[in-house]
C-alpha cells in the first residue's frame, strides 16, 4: 500500500537482505560522474556486477543490497569505512525501498530509485564487489585530496 501512495516503503534489514550506505561522492569518485545519471547506473550496476543498488538523491547516498549476514562479519572493515562516511545497516535499520518500477532519476522530484533494479529476489551485490567499489572509492577521494592540497 505504501508502495502505492508514496512510491516507496521502509524495509527492515538483516533478515532477507542488508544494506552498505555509500556516499555519493565515493560512487561519484569511482564513476566519474557528477551526479546521479544513467551513466552513473551503468558503471555501478558493471562494478557490482549487476547487484541491486537504490540510490537517494536527497541524501546524496547509494545503498547496496548485500547478503543479511554482512554486517556482522564485516565488522572491522565497517569501522574503518566509517571515516569516508559508509556504514553496513543490518538488524535494528529499515531501510526506504522504491517501487520495483522507480528505475531512473527524476530531476523534479528527487525521488529514491533503483540505480541498478533488482534482477531477482535471489541476487544481491557480491560483499566482495562491494568492498572493492569501496576501496577504489576511498583511494580516488585520498587521491583528490591530495592534489588539491596546496603545495
Amino acid at each position: 500500500m505504501e508502495w502505492q501512495e508514496h512510491g516507496i516503503t521502509l524495509l527492515p534489514l538483516g533478515t532477507l537482505f542488508s544494506a552498505v550506505r555509500l556516499p555519493q561522492r565515493l560512487v561519484l569518485a569511482v564513476t566519474g560522474g557528477t551526479g546521479p545519471s544513467p551513466e552513473v547506473d551503468a558503471v555501478l550496476g558493471k562494478a557490482l556486477g549487476g547487484g541491486p543498488v537504490i540510490c537517494d538523491p536527497h541524501g546524496h547516498r547509494y545503498y547496496a543490497l548485500v547478503p543479511a549476514s554482512m554486517p556482522t562479519t564485516w565488522h572491522q572493515a565497517v569501522d574503518d569505512w566509517r571515516v569516508v562516511d559508509v556504514d553496513c545497516l543490518g538488524r535494528d535499520a529499515y531501510l526506504g525501498v522504491p517501487r520495483v518500477d522507480l528505475t531512473s532519476f527524476d530531476q523534479r522530484t528527487y525521488a529514491s530509485y533503483w540505480a541498478v533494479p533488482m534482477p531477482s529476489m535471489a541476487t544481491l551485490c557480491a560483499p566482495i564487489a562491494v568492498a572493492r567499489l569501496i576501496a577504489v572509492g576511498w583511494h580516488q577521494l585520498i587521491e583528490r585530496a591530495d592534489e588539491e592540497r596546496p603545495a
